[in-house]
């Protein structure tokens, strides 16, 4: 099987795909309820945070979980993290015209970037997360991610996860397949799965629940699954 995509080939591709990520109303159509789960994580992070000043947006694309999390909660300060110098070029014009707050731009890759102790009241990523590789990897991001957070703060993630059995996965992966045709045909559907294949490597919802109160988080909640994707959480 060929080896997962780099780092730098997974940059490369977002620097060209900046358009596809601007539509706040839909995200991105090839996840399954893109639209739903923008809005629930965004509305479970303004309930569990009432007194929130800091968001960090991890994996920020072009801002569609910063400018949705500003119409709940319009004066964040907001820190927007991203391989991609196009996406965080696009997410900064978009967020700074909707923000009253401070926005600050970080191109590093979450695995190495600082984000410091106790900075954040709420954390988002959208679609980021399932490009992190062994176990190593997961259990550092979600440290870091845990300190981060302020106490009481939440980490807030809508993302592509895996089955724990191969037979659900197959099963899953096939009503994937048959929704991404009736989105654009059988060609499209290859498409999106092939680099599903070669770019990503999800890890299943249990998983990462556990992960999170591994590293501290007092409460972890699963706000909606369907397929292959799924929105959930931590508190601090």
């Amino acid at each position: 099987m060929r080896e997962k995509s780099s780092v730098e080939e997974i940059r490369e591709r977002f620097d060209h795909d900046v358009e596809r990520f601007s539509n706040l109303q839909s995200g991105q159509v090839s996840t399954v309820d893109a639209a739903l789960s923008l809005e629930l994580i965004t509305e479970a992070a303004a309930r569990l945070t009432p007194l929130a000043t800091d968001l960090l947006d991890v994996g920020c694309g072009a801002g569609n979980y910063t400018l949705k999390m500003l119409s709940k909660r319009p004066g964040l300060h907001c820190t927007l993290l991203d391989l991609s110098r196009p996406m965080l070029d696009r997410a900064v014009e978009r967020v700074s015209a909707c923000s009253a707050g401070r926005v600050t731009a970080v191109q590093r890759d979450v695995r190495e970037a600082d984000l410091g102790e106790c900075r954040y009241d709420i954390v988002l990523s959208g679609a980021a997360l399932h490009h992190l590789r062994g176990d190593e990897e997961w259990l550092t991001v979600f440290a870091r991610l845990y300190r981060s957070l302020r106490p009481g703060g939440c980490l807030m993630i809508s993302d592509l996860v895996a089955q724990q059995t191969e037979v659900l996965s197959a099963y899953f992966r096939e009503r994937y397949g048959d929704y991404l045709t009736v989105l654009g045909g059988t060609e499209y559907r290859d498409r999106v799965l092939a680099y599903v294949e070669r770019e990503d490597s999800p890890r299943p919802l249990n998983y990462q629940l556990d992960l999170m109160r591994e590293v501290g988080f007092r409460e972890v909640e699963i706000l909606h699954k369907n397929v292959c994707f799924a929105a959930y959480g931590g508190v601090r």
